[in-house]
């Protein structure tokens, strides 16, 4: 058993190395010294984020990211609730036919979806003028994780609670703002971190659907590799893992210990 014991933590301990280095070569990258991007770092210097914050093309790309970021979010995050608590207290014949179209462009490529709303968007005649095409592309591919939190999490809710609150007298809008929403909390705040980050993260739908001058940062990263490669791309890519990092870790800050409060 102990042999087993230690078997199984070196497997864990491989398993998390492996899924690890390739942040740990991006951020030891990020402070190399040399003018090329290599590992392990030919010294240390921090003159690579300095170029980066005096960068305003990245600058202009990170602030895009966060807004489109925070908007495909909040749609998603309110559809996503909407359609969880359709599918699990009203949806009766057709209800797996839903929960498959939720989350089909979870189980599809990427680049298929881009490609059909690409299609979609000319053919109605709009194209990928004023970020649309982006935004639904975003809001599309970031409505599964909502989905899939909010309905685990509704899975764990008595329904008893909120015919309670309807037999005291609550509306329906009440009882799901006073009582159901406050329970699903933790599934609805994990959904939407989930969304936030792959919405900020993700490269195929924004390649395809992105209008004249709204680069996000993964796209200004995959343009600047292709003529440049100086560790300014590393410290770029540095700070988008520390803004994750951040965002788990004040998420969990702020809610994690008081879950039951709203």
């Amino acid at each position: 058993m102990r042999a087993s014991r230690v078997l199984l933590g070196l497997f864990c301990l491989l398993i998390c190395a492996y899924l690890l280095a390739p942040i740990v070569v991006v951020v030891g990258a990020s402070f190399n010294s040399g003018p090329f991007l290599t590992f392990p770092p030919r010294g240390l210097s921090l003159r690579w984020f300095v170029a980066f914050l005096n960068n305003q093309v990245f600058i202009d790309a990170i602030v895009h990211s966060l807004w489109l970021a925070a908007a495909a979010t909040a749609v998603s995050g309110v559809i996503g609730v909407a359609a969880a608590l359709y599918y699990v207290r009203f949806a009766a014949r057709g209800k797996e036919s839903l929960r498959v179209a939720i989350l089909l462009p979870l189980l599809l490529p990427e680049v298929l979806t881009a490609m059909a709303l690409l299609f979609f968007f000319y053919a109605i005649g709009i194209g990928t003028k004023f970020g649309i095409g982006m935004m639904v592309g975003h809001v599309l591919i970031t409505l599964p994780f909502v989905f899939l939190n909010v309905v685990t999490a509704l899975h764990g809710f008595d329904g008893n609670w909120d015919l309670a609150a309807r037999s005291l007298g609550a509306s329906p809008w009440v009882s799901f703002r006073r009582v159901t929403l406050p329970l699903i909390k933790p599934g609805v705040i994990n959904g939407c971190l989930f969304a936030f980050i792959i919405s900020f993260d993700t490269f195929g739908i924004s390649y395809l659907l992105k209008d004249v001058g709204g680069a996000t940062l993964p796209l200004q990263l995959f343009d600047y590799l292709r003529f440049n490669f100086t560790p300014e791309a590393a410290a770029v890519s540095t700070m988008s893992i520390v803004m994750a990092l951040l965002a788990v870790m004040a998420t969990e800050k702020l809610v994690g210990l008081k879950i039951q409060r709203f």
